[in-house]
């Protein structure tokens, strides 16, 4: 904690001079930053699990706390109206005493209904920044998510402070530790619902603590992108394992993927070369790279890679000319990470929010911006059997490119992919994933 501490004064004060930046170009008084209420379940008494605006706790780790509201106006010690009501029914939430408390002004609300008691008088001068607008119009607020304002922060979150990048490293440490579970447990025959519950204990975090729905999948499932059905019943025979799973440090997200052959064959040969082929690509980041340039790069792996293992036939230039190497690697290479999975400011050329859009031919990337220092993305390459994709293939002139026999030897592995969190530096790139262990 003491390193964290060290750096959070310094966290706080870069982030209230952008907001000093941004109240004085928009003459608005402050920023009031509401951490959310919770969602009630249809025709139910039970709450959805409660999920914090990540603006507010861009500020401070306080993530399970509905009903606090942060005042910043980039001049004044921030101030924290902490929830904190009389409850016998629930465990009512500490008054907070950490290493960041002492650097922000804090006022303890006993009913959330009161909070205008404790807001600005001259409320309508300030910007509501949250996701609850029906109360925000209630309480008086004039302007409520200001395009200039949302802008403007997004575009400036790409950069992380010190404070950030250190959290950043701790929720990759702990999941580290969550993958290695995973694939001993993936070797010694567990289910995909008990490598999920081996990756769970051994990060410490609950399905509703880890910043997305684990992907943990055998087989044929690594090659449905989005996987999270787990099975109960342990395949046989054993082929393949993907798990894309991540963790959370005080709101900051890991999100690394790995993939796994049960023995060595064609399969665990593709994997080597898409691990080897995932570092060239995160060899090329660095300041000033346009992250659309590196997925076209990553197109080039891919297709060279299909040559090399005989899925297609040609040249590398015509398998992507002709959408061939799309079908086999059908998302973007990555995207931004931080206090969101995916971070957002990935589409952003200026804090005006001038939108970078992606190439007609890459419609699914999750970033289209230069990199630039203390940035941290990720990079994910992929390569997969999907059959609703390889019909387009077959209704041309394509079909007789692909070597459907090595298709078919493919199929029951499903796919691969692997991916990295990687800090952006002027003179390296500090892949934090590698360096904490996971080959």
């Amino acid at each position: 904690m003491d390193l964290l501490a060290n750096h959070y004064l310094a966290h706080i004060t870069e982030l209230n001079r952008r907001v000093a930046d941004i109240v004085s170009r928009e003459n608005l008084s402050g920023l009031v930053i509401h951490s959310g209420q919770p969602h009630r379940q249809f025709l139910d008494d039970m709450d959805y699990p409660f999920k914090v605006n990540p603006h507010f706790k861009a500020w401070l780790p306080v993530l399970d706390n509905p009903h606090c509201w942060l005042l910043v106006n980039g001049k004044d010690k921030p101030q924290l109206i902490f929830y904190r009501p009389v409850d016998f029914w629930h465990k009512v939430a500490d008054v907070p005493d950490n290493f960041w408390s002492e650097h922000i002004e804090i006022k303890l609300l006993t009913k959330a209904d009161k909070v205008a008691d404790l807001l600005p008088k001259d409320i309508g001068q300030w910007a509501y920044i949250g996701e609850h607008l029906d109360v925000a119009e209630v309480l008086g607020f004039k302007t409520r998510n200001p395009d200039a304002v949302m802008s403007y922060l997004h575009y400036h979150r790409a950069t992380k402070t010190q404070y950030e990048l250190e959290c950043l490293r701790r929720a990759n440490e702990i999941a580290v530790g969550g993958h290695v579970a995973a694939k001993n447990a993936f070797y010694n025959g567990a289910s995909e619902f008990e490598i999920q519950q081996a990756y769970l204990t051994a990060t410490n975090q609950g399905e509703n603590e880890v910043p997305y729905a684990n992907i943990v999948a055998l087989n044929r499932n690594a090659s449905i992108l989005h996987y999270t059905k787990l099975e109960h019943a342990s395949p046989h025979p054993r082929q393949s394992f993907l798990i894309d799973a991540g963790a959370n440090f005080f709101g900051y997200a890991s999100d690394i993927t790995r993939t796994y052959s049960f023995e060595k064959n064609i399969f665990s040969d593709l994997i080597a070369a898409m691990n080897r082929a995932q570092l060239e690509l995160v060899d090329l980041m660095k300041s000033g790279v346009k992250y659309v340039d590196l997925h076209i790069e990553t197109h080039k792996k891919i297709g060279q890679i299909m040559l090399d293992f005989n899925i297609a036939t040609g040249d590398v230039e015509g398998l992507i000319e002709q959408g061939i190497t799309n079908v086999f690697f059908p998302h973007g290479l990555g995207h931004m990470l931080g206090l969101q999975v995916h971070d957002m400011g990935g589409f952003l050329h200026d804090e005006r929010g001038t939108h970078i859009s992606a190439p007609e031919a890459h419609p699914f990337l999750r970033c289209t911006r230069t990199l630039a220092v203390n940035q941290v993305l990720t990079i994910e390459p992929g390569i997969y059997i999907i059959d609703s994709l390889l019909e387009g293939l077959k209704q041309d002139k394509r079909q007789t490119q692909i070597n459907w026999d090595t298709i078919d030897k493919l199929r029951p592995f499903g796919g691969i992919r692997i991916e990295d969190n990687v800090i952006v530096h002027a003179d390296r790139n500090e892949n934090m994933t590698r360096e904490y262990g996971l080959d």
